[in-house]
């Protein structure tokens, strides 16, 4: 018996589709991105969370929600589950970035932007936190964003930040899958659920390719 995360990533935005960094910009599902997170509602409900959390963005929240219906559980909201930041590149596109920063968009960090570390650090933050108040068997859904879940799971399992790049993107409404033990938490499934299609997320390009 072993505490365990479910790290799931938000449904579809129109700038998901558009490949817009959408970063603290509060952006509402679309249809399909409502669809998916009914979808993965169905699915997660199976696993019997025991507490769920989500970022304060409604993209998030909505995503959570969905699965707090299904399962009868309150939503928790932790604005530390929010998306990085991204300064004056949100609501544009990976095009225009390359355009006008070229030497950011190479190390994918933007002038008044969110560090990665401060990222990982916050997020992974918030999911010890909430997983501290798991029973031992307990299940924790985590809903938040593209970069911000895979920075924090890097950090919860003391990955160095030269092998974060390892770790790839999350597909809207798939997840992942982490198991305390003995030694501290380790990834049991990632990147979950995945439709046949490609990740659209304000994570690095080589995350998404």
């Amino acid at each position: 018996m072993s505490k365990r995360i479910v790290c799931l990533r938000h449904g579809q935005t129109l700038w998901n589709v558009e490949r817009r960094f959408q970063g603290h910009s509060d952006i509402p599902l679309d249809e399909t991105g409502m669809a998916q997170a009914a979808r993965a509602a169905s699915l997660l409900a199976s696993l019997r969370p025991t507490l769920i959390v989500s970022s304060d963005l409604q993209r998030a929240n909505d995503t959570a929600l969905a699965l707090g219906r299904l399962v009868r559980l309150d939503v928790s909201v932790d604005k530390d589950l929010r998306e990085r930041g991204g300064g004056q590149w949100e609501g544009l596109t990976r095009e225009e970035i390359a355009a006008r920063w070229p030497d950011e968009y190479v190390n994918w960090e933007a002038p008044d932007g969110e560090p990665v570390a401060d990222v990982a650090t916050r997020v992974a933050g918030a999911m010890r936190r909430w997983a501290a108040k798991l029973d031992d068997d307990g299940l924790l859904v985590v809903a938040s964003h593209g970069a911000a879940l895979r920075l924090g799971i890097c950090e919860l399992l003391g990955l160095p930040e030269p092998l974060w790049a390892a770790l790839g993107g999350l597909g809207n409404c798939s997840w992942s899958v982490l198991q305390e033990g003995r030694k501290g938490w380790r990834l049991l499934e990632h990147n979950a659920g995945t439709l046949p299609e490609p990740v659209n997320s304000d994570d690095r390009p080589e995350a998404v390719a």
